[in-house]
């Protein structure tokens, strides 16, 4: 019998964002193959009047309920309404912050957003895209050595979105294209402060990816040339690997990865790299 999706109704209620609701909830919904989510989202709902339209659309399409209300008397009329309808509501962030009081023993803080605070890692986090936009795709090579992390790779290794994935977590990264009979920037090579990491994927990947790009802007056949010449891929891939191994930069292979894994294998060898040079630093002391 062949397998028939799934649809149901995932409301997620939040005081503040909301961003919170979509990200565990989408993280849940994953693990479900051929069930597809329709997500309503009700971002800063703080009184009864926006509670009240929330509700409504619930009762017109009834589905899962989730929510991070820091308003108890809110909170608390969202789950009796929900009870009533018999519709499961689920408060998310609960049973972590119920552990944590217990762990920490100190009281919690009732502010909407607190986790959006215009706070230092914030402006981190500002000061760390506007240095990836402005370095996108080897633009000003002089300045490699402020980038937290240097992403080499050739075209459609998605270079820049994890460039801009790091740059959410407060890293400056900066991209540089790798293409074939193409110099790379000298100063790439004399970085120090910079972790330095190869993108690579298997040819047949890149050269669909390029070709999916290709169609995108319309592109005329004759027009494309190596750009999607598998041997051709295959020797840009090459010499990617070896330019990496001559000067000792680890690889990750991009092939069957999303962009967050590719961020996360990034941000654990800048996690090694900055604990080995503390080691080495207190071993000189």
């Amino acid at each position: 019998m062949e397998n028939v999706p799934t649809f149901f109704h995932l409301h997620l209620v939040s005081d503040s964002t909301g961003e919170t609701l979509m990200t565990v909830s989408r993280a849940a919904t994953a693990r479900y193959e051929n069930v597809e989510a329709i997500e309503h989202v009700y971002p800063l709902v703080r009184t009864d009047r926006q509670l009240n339209r929330v509700l409504s659309e619930v009762e017109d399409n009834p589905g899962i309920v989730m929510f991070t209300l820091v308003d108890q008397t809110i909170s608390e009329r969202l789950l009796r309404k929900c009870r009533e309808m018999s519709i499961p509501c689920v408060d998310v962030l609960s049973p972590l912050v119920r552990v944590l009081q217990s762990y920490l023993n100190v009281p919690t803080i009732s502010r909407v957003g607190a986790q959006h605070s215009l706070d230092a890692d914030y402006f981190r986090r500002i000061e760390a895209l506007n240095f990836v936009m402005a370095h996108d795709d080897g633009a000003l090579p002089d300045d490699l050595e402020e980038a937290d992390v240097i992403i080499i790779g050739v075209s459609r290794t998605s270079k820049t979105p994890t460039s801009i994935y790091l740059a959410n977590r407060g890293v400056k990264a900066t991209n540089i294209p790798i293409v074939q009979d193409l110099p790379v920037p000298n100063d790439l090579f004399s970085t120090k402060r910079p972790l330095v990491v190869g993108l690579v994927a298997t040819p047949e990947r890149i050269v669909h990816l390029r070709e999916n790009r290709l169609l995108s802007l319309n592109a005329i056949k004759p027009a494309r040339g190596d750009y999607v010449d598998r041997q051709a891929v295959a020797r840009e891939i090459a010499y990617t690997r070896r330019l990496c191994a001559e000067n000792g930069w680890p690889i990750i292979d991009v092939t069957r990865r999303s962009i967050e894994e590719t961020a996360a294998s990034i941000l654990a060898l800048l996690n090694d790299r900055r604990y080995a040079s503390s080691i080495t630093e207190e071993g000189r002391y």
